[in-house]
């Protein structure tokens, strides 16, 4: 049985201007330096500038992987829950979002589970299946997420991954999305932990 598997990471730190800072490149380094053991095929960012970088660092440690940009990983809303599904406290999070930009955010969203949730058929990339890492960002990971665990839309709330991050899926035919891991930060030092984050306590 032939597998699909994403690895999924966020972007490293970036500064105020979405570019990606020394910190960053950094973890995506030493994200590229856990992944370079795998059997990858290909390497996929988002159009944004923090992804692109942090994908072409970590690929330094991947030699020979193709690296490409993916629309579908760009940084957006997957999905706006109504008053029912808000919990209270993110109730002004989403202010603003009128459904023209709802609508347009959940086609993204459907593109990205229809390109990489699935399984890669009868044959993948090499004799055992297909191996991608995902460079992209805290929402999307979420949402693939909770696509993997059959959870409501809005369940993508609350679900966030600190900066190199890693989370794993894997992808079978005629079995449900198995989550491997989810936020691993193992590869990172402790002072390059839990970026991207809310201030506070960290385990």
């Amino acid at each position: 049985m032939t597998i699909r598997r994403l690895y999924l990471a966020r972007h490293g730190a970036a500064d105020a201007f979405g570019e990606l800072t020394d910190i960053g490149r950094r973890q995506a380094g030493l994200l590229g330096e856990r992944l370079a053991g795998q059997p990858v095929d290909a390497v996929w960012h988002s159009p944004l500038p923090r992804a692109a970088a942090s994908a072409r660092e970590l690929a330094r440690h991947l030699p020979g992987v193709p690296v490409a940009e993916a629309a579908e990983l760009v940084d957006h809303v997957p999905y706006v829950p109504g008053p029912a599904e808000t919990p209270p406290a993110r109730a002004g999070f989403f202010d603003g979002y009128d459904d023209a930009e709802a609508a347009s955010g959940r086609k993204l969203a459907d593109a990205l589970v229809a390109r990489f949730a699935k399984a890669p058929g009868t044959t993948g990339t090499t004799a055992t299946g297909t191996y991608e890492v995902l460079v992209t960002h805290a929402y999307q990971i979420a949402w693939l997420l909770r696509h993997a665990l059959d959870a409501p839309p809005a369940r993508w709330l609350g679900l966030n991954s600190a900066n190199a991050a890693l989370t794993v899926i894997d992808y079978r035919d005629g079995l449900p999305p198995a989550i491997v891991m989810f936020n691993d930060m193992s590869h990172l030092p402790a002072d390059l932990r839990w970026t991207g984050f809310p201030g506070g306590t960290r385990p």
